[in-house]
């Protein structure tokens, strides 16, 4: 499950505008839009749900359930540390 915060934060962390991460997870504008402006869990197409998860993930960032292990508790997001950043987002 990904929220609409966690996926905002996640695509700020990667230095992701909107276009990029639409063009990165093969998904509209609009879908990026409608997903970041949803109230809480993000529900929709479990498809571009994946494709989102996809692509976040090839970017470095790493998405953090309710239950996940860490030290703050709660949903977030984080890069993982083998991901070198590089102007403009991690390195591909």
């Amino acid at each position: 499950m990904l929220s609409a915060a966690q996926l905002r934060a996640a695509r700020a962390l990667a230095g992701l505008d909107q276009k990029q991460l639409a063009e990165r997870s093969g998904l509209s504008v609009p879908t990026i839009q409608r997903m970041e402006a949803s109230d809480g869990v993000i529900r929709g197409n479990v498809d571009s749900l994946m494709k989102i998860v996809t692509a976040l993930d090839q970017a470095g960032v790493e998405l953090i359930s309710d239950d996940a292990v860490s030290t703050g508790g709660g949903r977030g997001v984080r890069l993982r540390t083998s991901v070198r950043l590089t102007q403009g987002g991690p390195a591909r």
